[in-house]
């Protein structure tokens, strides 16, 4: 009788948690949802000075050598079904002696809706250039939400070329996403 009693309320505590995970992030992932991020991003690889962040939809600043390069950029998506948004980001990029657009298409799963996965094609456009980089992005993290329309995300994310004529090594991120869910 005890165990009974024991594993009933285990279910029911685990219920509870489920319930109040759910009531936590509002249903920021759900179906018909809307989401705007901002990412910031720390990377590492490419020998060619700013090769990491030609293709950056998000926020960044960079000096190496006496050059400086920022960018600013902003990704949006839409919930299809529960937990899984399909995603579009714009950027732009100066990167002291060329100027370049960026573009992002792709989709983000969040599993239990709080580990977000994300695949995408990412590419630039860099002016008076007769070739353009274009990557193959994966990234994982975890939302952090900090109430019904907020959510912080760090992470972790790998570009991998698909042109390998502009460049053909790997480039390795550590990134902090801050997300608008409506």
């Amino acid at each position: 009788m005890k165990k009974t009693f024991l594993l009933a309320a285990f279910a029911v505590l685990g219920l509870s948690q489920v319930n109040a995970q759910e009531a936590s992030n509002g249903g920021q992932t759900s179906k018909g949802k809307w989401l705007i991020e901002a990412n910031t991003g720390f990377s590492a690889g490419g020998e060619i000075g700013f090769v990491q962040h030609t293709a950056n939809t998000g926020f960044g600043l960079y000096s190496i050598d006496g050059q400086t390069a920022w960018s600013i950029g902003a990704e949006g998506g839409y919930f299809v079904m529960d937990d899984l948004a399909v995603k579009a980001g714009l950027g732009y990029s100066d990167l002291d002696y060329v100027t370049v657009f960026s573009y992002k298409v792709g989709a983000k799963y969040y599993v239990i809706s709080k580990i977000p996965f994300q695949v995408d094609l990412n590419g630039a456009s860099i002016k008076d250039n007769n070739e353009n980089p274009l990557w193959l992005g994966l990234q994982g993290g975890y939302a952090i939400f900090l109430g019904d329309n907020v959510s912080i995300e760090p992470g972790l994310r790998y570009s991998v070329s698909l042109n390998q004529d502009f460049y053909d090594k790997g480039i390795f991120e550590a990134r902090i996403g801050f997300a608008l869910h409506f």
